[in-house]
């Protein structure tokens, strides 16, 4: 039966739940225990699917084919246990199940209240799975105060107080802000913070504290008094060189000792950190560098392609080499030469997306690195631009473009040779979709099959001929020009097991160009790099080699 770790925060957004959630997990497990993370997200939207990602950063997507806040990728990359769709949990999900129980009248004609109905629906979410592992932990969005995590709040108010004495804690993040002008770190936020979390029936049991600068002992005694929680269990939280120190700096803190003295587990099993000191040795002991530009349209906001980013840094954790990534605007290439600024990389990546926006500079970009014999991946939309320029510039096509692009504009202005994907095959039945179907979770989402070609490109990086990758599109290149393309050197490599979906292009005579129709950002971990991102910075390496 798990024991149930709650994660708060307070005073601003953006303190680092996700990243310490995750790291607890590692340390815990690190530990010998099994652990399972689960995000609550207050937002309406049922899943972050629809939203932009410049309102909310990448979308992740599990192997059961959830669209899920980008901490899930967090999760996995630091603890490698894989999400399910019961791991996200928003309002919106919520007050849509509730809506739906409330129409089919399974409710009995009852009056339907956030207490106990909404309560009763978040807490039927955190029973989910309680057998299997021995620590769920448990991130809630937000800060305490919002109006709209209230409901959250309760729900782990009830079920704290429904569970037998020590079987959960709450760990709360705060920030330690630094005035300059008094030269001293102010505790009154935190004070106030966790006084907000009491109002409701919380109480932290560890706090941590972000802070940019050390935290004097007569300070952690001053908040330990105040916050009613003992001095040992107020841990620091510092800003690090990178996200994957935070399991050795958190442990050294104290932060998984603390945890496990909430629990009252003594004597605690000794961690086994050789993983994570292999991590740092390999990023802090590069032996080269190599620079990728990743040409997309979201380039404003890092975290839209967060995962690509940290795949990239794996890749060169694989390679011992330092990463330096550098976002693009592609729009800048409809204007411009992309000579002009895509000569100084080592490789080019241009990821998935949606939209007709930008999309004539990434077929640009996809062109340069052809002609140049510039390492190339192409991710999702990314693939799809690599086949529209070989349809335009060597298969005599020069409108080849998306139906995407069409129904978008609401007229025909190319010829589309990448379709919208109206039926597949899912498991044992087939799956049909319309155009004009809702857009959230309607797309081919989650973990499918592929088979590789034997002495394909590919096939020699994954060392297999059957992979499985997760997918996020609802648009999908037509089989029918494979043979056009193929007869101009773009090879269909990788295609769904029935054959009729492809999965990956690779062009022959060139150093490294692959596009793939999936995610392998998605499965990419820092212990373990995903095979195409370390051969892809491989490739960089010996790029940078020759100039």
């Amino acid at each position: 039966m798990a024991r149930y770790i709650f994660i708060t925060g307070g005073v601003v957004s953006s303190l680092g739940k996700g990243l310490a959630s995750a790291a607890l997990g590692a340390l815990l497990q690190a530990r010998g225990y099994s652990v399972r993370l689960r995000k609550l997200d207050p937002y309406l939207n049922v899943d972050p699917g629809t939203m932009s990602p410049f309102e909310h950063g990448e979308v992740f997507v599990t192997d059961d084919g959830a669209e899920t806040d980008l901490d899930l990728g967090h999760y996995e990359r630091f603890t490698g246990v894989p999400a399910r769709k019961t791991d996200s949990i928003s309002s919106g999900r919520i007050y849509s199940n509730v809506l739906e129980k409330e129409r089919r009248g399974d409710y009995l004609g009852k009056t339907i209240q956030v207490v106990p109905h909404v309560t009763n629906e978040i807490k039927e979410y955190l029973h989910i799975g309680k057998k299997e592992v021995d620590f769920m932990l448990c991130e809630i969005g937000g800060t305490v105060g919002d109006i709209e995590g209230l409901p959250f709040f309760e729900a782990i108010r009830q079920f704290i107080h429904e569970r037998p004495r020590g079987e959960c804690i709450l760990m709360h993040l705060t920030l330690l802000p630094y005035l300059a002008a008094a030269g001293e770190l102010k505790t009154k936020p935190t004070q106030h913070s966790v006084k907000a979390l009491q109002s409701i029936g919380l109480a932290p049991d560890v706090l941590l504290l972000r802070s940019e600068h050390p935290i004097p002992e007569k300070e952690r005694a001053k908040i330990a008094l105040f916050c009613n929680v003992r001095t040992e269990a107020v841990i620091a939280a510092y800003d690090l060189k990178t996200i994957y120190e935070a399991p050795l700096a958190y442990h050294r803190e104290g932060l998984d000792q603390a945890v496990l003295d909430a629990f009252n587990i003594s004597p605690a099993p000794r961690p086994n950190l050789a993983r994570w000191e292999d991590v740092m040795d390999r990023m802090m002991n590069a032996e080269g560098e190599v620079r990728i530009a990743i040409v997309g349209k979201y380039t404003q906001l890092g975290d839209a392609y967060k995962s690509i980013a940290e795949a990239l840094t794996h890749g060169g954790m694989a390679n011992r080499t330092r990463v330096r990534v550098e976002w693009v605007d592609s729009e800048l290439f409809e204007r411009e030469d992309p000579a002009l600024h895509l000569q100084r990389f080592h490789a080019i990546l241009v990821p998935g997306g949606f939209g007709e926006r930008g999309t004539e500079g990434k077929i640009k970009a996809v062109e340069f690195a052809r002609t140049r014999k510039v390492p190339y991946l192409g991710i999702c939309l990314g693939m799809q631009m690599a086949v529209i320029e070989t349809a335009r510039n060597l298969a005599g096509m020069p409108d080849a473009g998306s139906e995407e692009f069409n129904h978008e504009k609401g007229e025909n202005r190319f010829t589309p040779v990448v379709y919208h994907l109206k039926e597949w095959v899912q498991g044992n039945h087939l799956v049909e979709r319309k155009v004009s179907d809702d857009k959230g979770g309607s797309m081919r989402l989650g973990a499918y099959s592929a088979h590789l070609n034997e002495g394909s490109r590919v096939a020699g990086i994954y060392g297999a001929t059957e992979i499985e990758e997760r997918h996020r599109h609802r648009y999908e290149v037509d089989m029918k020009y494979r043979d056009k393309l193929e007869a101009c050197g773009l090879i269909f490599s990788g295609v769904s097991p029935d054959g009729r979906l492809p999965e990956i292009v690779e062009i022959k005579d060139h150093p490294w160009f692959i596009g793939v129709q999936f995610h392998p950002e998605l499965k990419s971990k820092p212990f373990a790099p995903h095979p195409l991102f370390a051969d892809f910075v491989r490739a960089a390496v010996e790029a940078s080699r020759l100039v």
